[in-house]
């Protein structure tokens, strides 16, 4: 359910890296433009722009808009034209490098996306770094969090899923969260191997949550969390990263520009739906409310905001 509006009628990439080219010309830039053309491009589009773009002008457009952009509106931008391998590998190896969410950030692609897109990205951050993300997140985590480290298969066992979805059950009832049974489930199910523990989860999500709950500040428990979540209510999950980014004394611009560019393309109006249902206020109001000028702009463009 994706919150992307591309025009009936789209220019040729030709006029549009034309018109780009023109955004970055002269004494200004010419942001509201960049806005109406890579604020309206699908992923497709975006990545045959770049293509067309550094045939034509000898630069790759990321560099451009690095040159000619600042502070939050370039990490947007940045962020949703790169394609979506290489905005999970960016994402990733930023991960690695700070000590504040870092975790989350590595949980939401390890949980939210297909097994083809993250072997794209495993095969992306190989190419880009010459070394496994798996290493690295290795080498910049410990303990518990370790042994999340996602490494999924392709084949779907029915009789398993519903074997281990009884298991986490019984774990989740004794609160025996830091088993090593509750972490090999949950580190080795893909998005789409999640539908039956997910049914059977479901039913035991309150009793988890209202468990773990019980110790706040156990760092562990709080990426369980976030991993339960993000297989079960995705949806709930990205709106509540969404709602504590806004809420929040002073708002955090970084995680609402990751889940917005990230979503996007994938279920946004979803997010959106539920952000509304959850704080009986529209998103697109929400975040004119919280933030400003062209960074406002482009936000708003992404969630489908009619007047962006």
């Amino acid at each position: 359910m994706s919150t992307l509006c591309v025009p009936s009628q789209v220019p040729s990439v030709a006029e549009d890296c034309e018109q780009l080219h023109k955004a970055f010309s002269g004494w200004g830039t010419n942001e509201g433009l960049i806005i109406s053309i890579l604020g309206h491009r699908n992923a497709a589009q975006r990545k045959l722009i770049r293509e067309v773009y550094a045939e034509t002008y000898g630069e790759d457009l990321l560099k451009s808009l690095d040159k000619e952009l600042t502070n939050d509106f370039e990490r947007v931008v940045m962020l949703w034209t790169l394609d979506p391998p290489e905005r999970d590998v960016y994402l990733a190896n930023e991960a690695t490098k700070r000590w504040t969410s870092s975790n989350q950030v590595l949980v939401e692609i390890a949980c939210t996306r297909s097994p083809k897109e993250q072997l794209h990205a495993r095969e992306a951050y190989h190419v880009r770094f010459k070394r496994s993300l798996e290493e690295d997140v290795a080498y910049h985590t410990s303990g518990d969090f370790r042994k999340f480290i996602p490494l999924w298969g392709d084949d779907v066992n029915l009789i398993l899923a519903k074997s281990e979805a009884k298991l986490l059950h019984e774990k989740i009832c004794e609160k025996a969260y830091s088993c090593g049974d509750v972490i090999g489930i949950l580190s080795t199910r893909a998005k789409h191997k999640s539908t039956q523990h997910s049914t059977n989860t479901k039913m035991n999500s309150k009793r988890y949550k209202q468990g773990s709950e019980s110790r706040p500040k156990d760092e562990f428990l709080s990426i369980l969390r976030s991993t339960v979540k993000c297989l079960v209510y995705p949806e709930k999950y990205f709106e509540k990263v969404v709602r504590l980014a806004i809420n929040r004394r002073g708002t955090d611009e970084g995680a609402l520009t990751r889940v917005v560019a990230t979503q996007a393309e994938v279920d946004m109006k979803i997010v959106k739906d539920e952000y509304q249902r959850r704080n009986s206020v529209p998103l697109d109001r929400a975040i004119a409310k919280d933030t400003n000028g062209d960074y406002e702009k482009m936000l708003l463009a992404l969630i489908g905001h009619e007047e962006a």
